[in-house]
């Protein structure tokens, strides 16, 4: 397995350093000034699962060579990320998308064509410091990945071959993509809506009294999900209802620590994709506005 990872900030710097200590064949897609500091310095990964520093191989331009795309960019980069990947992709390489939200599935599948599109989605909380350290928090380590239409897929298979080795990443292909990917829109939409409105972890929202707000807008976006043809599980609701509900919590989303660094968040794509579908769902959708206006205005410039 061939793996070209575009980015390597908290997502492509975490999975595929982890891929590429366990002896996986992965070039790092990045900008001239990553690559320079990968090449000097290495990558730089800590972990509760452990600590590593990895000299790698970083590129500034794609091509042919490879398995599979590994996409870990932000959801507003997506158009130039298209183009970045452009020629490893049209040279048969499947495209793995683990961004936020759901839109970009539509336009990679415009850009490259259904077959060459997986979902694939990233359950972990890290952050790249501004020292270029990837920092991974807690235990959350999981790639899920595979087509939308829930067939087999020997790209996929392969891939989930390729990190049996590696420490730290549980990486598996999945037959449920879709209904996947709105779990995740459905708990990434709650904690961005308390966090980023409230400020706050999940644990300083609870103690604060915020319990019973974070459960009422776990059910709305489960309602939305439910009514795209989606439904979650009581597993999962009451997984998250759970995470909702401690007062120990550090959790916080990347979109509140992109708007306390100053930099560009991604409110459209997840805040504003759920605004639109809970206005199609008809469910109430006032904090979801708020949410999502509160992320415009923080947008730097």
């Amino acid at each position: 397995m061939r793996l070209l990872v575009l980015g390597a900030g908290a997502l492509g710097g975490y999975y595929g350093g982890r891929l590429h200590e366990a002896g996986g064949d992965v070039a790092f897609l990045v900008r001239p000034a990553r690559a320079e500091a990968l090449r000097r310095d290495g990558l730089r990964i800590e972990s509760p699962y452990g600590d590593a520093h990895l000299p790698v191989r970083a590129v500034t331009e794609a091509g042919p060579g490879f398995d599979a795309v590994l996409l870990t960019c932000k959801s507003y980069d997506l158009p130039g990320a298209i183009e970045a990947v452009r020629p490893a992709v049209e040279a048969g390489a499947p495209v793995v998308p683990v961004l936020n939200g759901m839109s970009h599935i539509a336009a990679l599948q415009e850009a490259f064509g259904p077959e060459r599109v997986l979902g694939g989605l990233a359950k972990i909380q890290a952050t790249l410091t501004p020292e270029g350290t990837v920092r991974h928090f807690n235990d959350w380590r999981w790639l899920f990945f595979g087509r939308l239409d829930g067939a087999p897929c020997p790209v996929s298979a392969a891939l989930e071959e390729a990190f049996v080795p590696a420490k730290g990443v549980v990486a598996k292909q999945v037959p449920d993509m879709e209904r996947r990917l709105w779990e995740k829109i459905v708990h990434l939409g709650t904690s961005a809506i308390g966090t980023v409105l409230l400020r706050g972890d999940v644990g300083r929202i609870v103690r604060a009294g915020g319990t019973g707000l974070l459960h009422r807008v776990l059910q709305r976006n489960a309602a939305i999900a439910a009514h795209h043809g989606h439904p979650v599980t009581d597993a999962f609701m009451a997984e998250y209802g759970a995470l909702f509900s401690d007062a120990g919590s550090a959790y916080v989303t990347s979109m509140l620590r992109d708007i306390e660094r100053g930099a560009r968040n991604e409110g459209e794509a997840v805040l504003g994709f759920l605004l639109e579908a809970a206005r199609r769902a008809g469910v109430p959708d006032e904090i979801h506005e708020a949410a999502l206006l509160h992320a415009r205005v923080q947008q730097p410039g």
